[in-house]
């Protein structure tokens, strides 16, 4: 087993032997590559996170490096430090890597002119010099709903958040699912050219709750990591040597031009608690043994409950193949 991080969790239905599981999924990658993929190796886009580290260091360990192809795909709203620690990953691991910036091709589709012209819905005196991010208050404090706003900074420093209409909000999801759909294109450009697949990176509470855009970072060949809650993903990637700085990092986006974290965008809580809370209702534990686990009131739990449910019913299209006639 591995030694206590501040991501270990403290909830022991979590706890994952890692040497054993490591094993099993390498294991399993290998068979399907072999069987139902028949491809000889796998791409994967690289973004400085732990999600893609840890699919990586995987890959790596299934395959060998060199079948192993990674891409940085930067555009004009990404943090470089993305960058530089995915590049940090590929180093570690051996794996050969190119960067892809698709800004350009981002700005010649208008997905920032499309992204600003909703934006200045909320905001009309929105311009270059801006920079903005969308959030959704808690629903522990809201009874439940998910409201999203706008929060943007002026060029002078100034910050203020304003409620989005359901034209805005559509709007400027739309155009900024363009980049997870361009990097998308991306990697199975490379994979075709190599005659690998495209390995997909999410973990089980971003699966479960449809945190993925459809046709965008929601489609790959295999997705090894996709049973895993968050706290496991932090355990096999300390387990496999996934560099320090990436498991110091707090889960992010990066897909708006402000600092976004996960929970602001999507998630009712940060991702130790709600593991705990999706972990209770797939396994029907009380509510009061999770409000123990997690410091919460019961009657949070069953707020977040209702929002696990809620999300559950978005993914369903999002998981859901063509529809075609028999």
């Amino acid at each position: 087993m591995i030694a206590p991080t501040s991501h270990t969790p403290s909830f022991a239905p979590l706890m994952l032997d890692p040497a054993a599981e490591v094993e099993r999924i390498t294991a399993w990658m290998r068979e399907k590559l072999r069987t139902d993929l028949r491809k000889r190796g796998l791409v994967l886009g690289l973004s400085g996170g732990i999600d893609s580290s840890l699919s990586a260091a995987l890959a790596v360990r299934a395959l060998g490096a060199k079948n192993v192809f990674a891409l940085y795909m930067p555009e004009n709203d990404s943090d470089p430090e993305s960058l530089r620690l995915g590049r940090s990953v590929a180093e570690t691991f051996g794996i050969d890597s190119v960067v892809e910036d698709i800004g350009p091709s981002l700005a010649a589709m208008g997905c920032y002119e499309r992204r600003d012209a909703f934006i200045r819905e909320a905001v009309p005196e929105y311009e270059a010099g801006w920079a903005s991010k969308i959030v959704f208050d808690n629903p522990m404090t809201t009874g439940g709903y998910n409201i999203s706003s706008l929060v943007v900074r002026s060029p002078d420093g100034e910050m203020r958040k304003v409620r989005l209409s359901a034209n805005a909000y559509l709007g400027i999801v739309a155009a900024t699912n363009m980049k997870q759909r361009t990097r998308k294109q991306l990697e199975y450009y490379h994979a075709d050219r190599l005659n690998f697949a495209v390995l997909g990176t999410p973990n089980r509470l971003e699966y479960d709750q449809g945190f993925f855009v459809k046709n965008g970072d929601g489609a790959a060949d295999i997705k090894p990591i996709a049973h895993l809650y968050k706290s496991q993903v932090y355990q096999l990637a300390a387990y496999l040597g996934v560099p320090s700085e990436i498991l110091a990092r707090p889960p992010t986006t990066d897909t708006y031009s402000l600092p976004q974290t996960q929970e602001e965008f999507y998630f009712a809580l940060p991702y130790d608690k709600m593991d705990i809370c999706l972990y209770g209702l797939e396994n029907a534990v009380p509510a009061q043994k999770i409000a123990e686990a997690t410091g919460l009131k019961a009657s949070d739990v069953e707020l977040v409950w209702a929002d696990i449910a809620a999300k559950r019913k978005v993914a369903r299209y999002l998981h859901c193949q063509p529809l075609t006639m028999g």
